[in-house]
């Protein structure tokens, strides 16, 4: 196969870091704005939604996941519990283990937003056939593959794909392996699997 020109290569590039940004600054913020006012930063719904995807995680997995040291990941958790949209609660095995999980107000939050992103996106995005769209999430899922796969650090990229695809892992898609994140996740709650069955 022939090697693709320099030109089309950075072309590519500017094209996506625009497309990502636009996703961000019109789609995301538009969205949020829309749904909640200046209720939530877009770290802060980042963050609960992360917690929504399974009833609990810990400050460490926070910190993993966002990429953020524990110190930043305690403040911005502090900040949602205090505004009752966190819940914290010591672990029953381990008293020095804290776990998180959303209330209901922050569930309802979260619902807004989901609303007026898929209201914002089917606004932008109807007039697009389902072929299109088919074929570009392809693409992009094929180019996520391909990027992830050349870097050095691959096994301990995590792309967050449970935000977008609480189902989905694109690293194990498109590599055929799990990301560090859910790698660890998973060897957590095995380990938590004993104590649970020794309490029952």
């Amino acid at each position: 196969m022939e090697e693709p020109a320099l030109s089309l290569i950075e072309d590519f590039l500017g094209s996506s870091l625009v497309f990502a940004s636009a996703i961000r600054r019109v789609i995301e913020q538009g969205a949020l704005r829309e749904a909640v006012g200046e209720e939530l930063t877009e770290s802060q719904l980042k963050l609960l939604k992360l917690l929504s995807l399974s009833d609990t995680h810990s400050l460490n997995e926070v910190a993993a996941f966002l990429g953020i040291s524990s110190a930043a990941a305690s403040k911005a958790v502090d900040k949602l519990v205090n505004r009752m949209l966190l819940r914290r609660t010591e672990g029953e095995a381990d008293r020095r283990a804290i776990h998180l999980s959303v209330t209901e107000p922050a569930r309802q939050l979260l619902a807004a937003y989901d609303s007026a992103l898929r209201r914002k996106l089917q606004q932008i995005l109807g007039g697009f056939s389902e072929e299109e769209l088919t074929g570009a999430t392809e693409i992009l899922n094929r180019f996520t593959g391909r990027i992830v796969g050349n870097s050095s650090q691959s096994p301990e990229i995590c792309l967050q794909c449970g935000m977008y695809f609480p189902a989905r892992c694109l690293i194990r898609e498109q590599l055929g392996r799990t990301c560090d994140y859910l790698s660890r996740r998973a060897g957590r709650q095995t380990a938590e699997a004993p104590a649970v069955a020794a309490r029952e």
